[in-house]
């Protein structure tokens, strides 16, 4: 007689089951290729609301489970300003998966959306901040962020495309402005439509950008760059197929005896350099 799982346990069964292959086994792998967890680590999972960081929270929490690396995670809900039914609607889906959060307050919101310039990209700095800012609070040593393989192809494309260089969103990053704490991001080998699959499959919901400036525009997507670049990908896919792949592998594979300038450590470099040694 088959055993009845709760919400939560046929949540987990999903991830190292059914999405075995599209998600349990890119997250490890991407934990272990960058080294992005130490035995005695205390990590503070970010908990944006949206499926992401959700599903990060829930795989972190199933890893200490089954990881031999000692590690202690806090699962941290930053509430911007939601509305209240945005803060209920994290709030319950973070008790769905059995996720025991930490939540705290700032006015993000309040300042990042009276800007007329960049309101999105002031309130992702800010965010980071108040989030390194808890994380230090609480002991912890790391924050992991939700950014998945696809915003790592965004990234990488819109700074080529809008900004003129060629720069790569990493796997993990040490802070600057907070001393021994570190940035990871152990989505980093999982694609958006795997979790969007797993999210469907599971009937469930979680929020868009839910901030007040998307909150009245289609989906929680404004006319962004990312999102012409992300249209764009799509286009391209269709004639090849391995697009994203081929992007992905290309800041893997950087030959920089092919470069005719770049930066080290602020430090710029020219191919003149060395040309006549």
């Amino acid at each position: 007689m088959s055993r009845i799982l709760t919400p939560e346990q046929e949540i987990e069964h999903t991830i190292v089951k059914r999405y075995h292959e599209e998600l349990w086994s890119p997250f490890c792998r991407a934990i272990k290729k960058y080294r992005m967890i130490q035995p005695g680590d205390r990590i503070a999972v970010c908990i944006s609301g949206g499926k992401d960081s959700m599903l990060l929270a829930k795989m972190v929490q199933m890893l200490q489970r089954h990881t031999a690396i000692p590690f202690e995670a806090e699962y941290l809900i930053m509430d911007p300003g939601y509305n209240a039914e945005n803060r209920r609607k994290a709030e319950s889906n973070a008790q769905l998966l059995g996720i025991p959060y930490t939540l705290f307050e700032s006015n993000i919101f309040d300042v990042a959306n009276v800007q007329e310039k960049n309101p999105c990209y002031l309130c992702a700095r800010m965010r980071r901040g108040c989030l390194y800012k808890k994380a230090q609070e609480m002991g912890c040593n790391k924050i992991a962020l939700g950014h998945h393989f696809d915003d790592v192809i965004g990234t990488t494309v819109m700074g080529m495309f809008y900004a003129g260089q060629l720069q790569a969103m990493m796997p993990k990053l040490k802070s600057r402005n907070y001393p021994g704490m570190e940035l990871i991001r152990p989505l980093y080998l999982v694609h958006e439509e795997d979790i969007i699959a797993w999210m469907k499959a599971n009937g469930l919901t979680f929020l868009q950008c839910a901030c007040r400036f998307t909150e009245n525009v289609a989906d929680g997507h404004g006319e962004s760059k990312r999102l012409e670049v992300k249209q764009l990908l799509k286009t391209l896919r269709k004639d090849n197929p391995s697009i994203e792949e081929n992007i992905f592998s290309s800041i893997h594979m950087l030959q920089l005896d092919t470069m005719v300038e770049w930066k080290y450590r602020g430090e710029k470099h020219s191919f003149l350099d060395t040309y006549d040694d």
